[in-house]
């Protein structure tokens, strides 16, 4: 396992093809500062750019939290030029994340609250373990969730059920919030990282054209018309169907061995 580190909160392992995204302030249960926010918007982007990253999950090295969502400590000394300064920074960190163009799964333990569950909702999948707790609180501190929240959260949960818990500011716990659809995955306590390694291991296993191209689908697809989002389909077909992975695919396939992926 290699490491790479962005700055000191952030740091980039690998395990072959998958990617682990880790955020790493433990002495502030990785709250999102500028300078985090930053940094994390800087591995996003050369992890998108690098394509031999199959699968990305982001984990935590807090033993007691995901992300507990914005620095308020930092924010609490902020003039209102230096909150409109930051807001780019806490935007690309986000984003970046959520374009991430090949599949990705959040490890969740403890709290993941405000901007860190608007980190996890941003994956495609979130692997929660027992002691999880989730919610989008910011509207109890005068805010509103901006981290993609109030489109994220009614896309998995619907819009009714996304108001609710934006507009009560609650916090859910894991066995509710796998029942609410808040989570995919609910595992024992401590098995999320491990749990979320063992599934990108399995998806890793897949070409990765393909894999690109069906996020795309699904991510470009979503809300629209059925109609319109068999196009989106037809569009990420004809990307793959010329390409080294899909005749490696057949011929691995009838050959009746594991494929090579070209990954092109």
């Amino acid at each position: 396992m290699s490491e790479q580190r962005f700055g000191e909160w952030i740091a980039v392992r690998r395990h072959g093809y998958v990617a682990e995204l880790v955020l790493d302030r433990p002495k502030a249960m990785n709250a999102v500062s500028s300078e985090l926010a930053a940094r994390l918007a800087e591995a996003a982007r050369a992890l998108g750019e690098d394509e031999s990253v199959r699968v990305v999950i982001l984990t935590s090295t807090h033993e007691r939290a995901f992300c507990v969502g914005a620095d308020l400590k930092e924010r609490n000394s902020f003039t209102d030029a230096d909150l409109s300064r930051q807001r780019p920074y806490a935007r690309a960190a986000y984003t970046g994340v959520l374009e991430l163009p090949m599949p990705t799964i959040a490890a969740v333990h403890g709290f993941a609250l405000g901007g860190g569950f608007e980190l996890a909702l941003s994956c495609d999948v979130i692997v929660a373990d027992a002691t999880a707790v989730v919610g989008l609180p910011e509207v109890s501190v005068g805010v509103i969730p901006g981290g993609g929240g109030t489109q994220l959260l009614p896309r998995r949960v619907g819009a009714a059920r996304a108001a609710e818990l934006i507009f009560s500011a609650r916090r859910v716990e894991a066995g509710e919030a796998r029942d609410l659809g808040l989570v995919d995955q609910l595992v024992p306590e401590g098995q999320d990282r491990v749990e979320a390694l063992a599934l990108a291991a399995r998806i890793a296993a897949n070409s990765p054209v393909g894999l690109r191209a069906a996020k795309r689908a699904l991510r470009l697809g979503h809300g629209l018309d059925l109609r319109a989002g068999l196009e989106v389909e037809d569009a990420a077909w004809r990307s793959v169907a010329f390409s080294g992975d899909r005749a490696e695919g057949v011929a691995a396939f009838n050959e009746k061995r594991k494929p090579e992926w070209p990954g092109r």
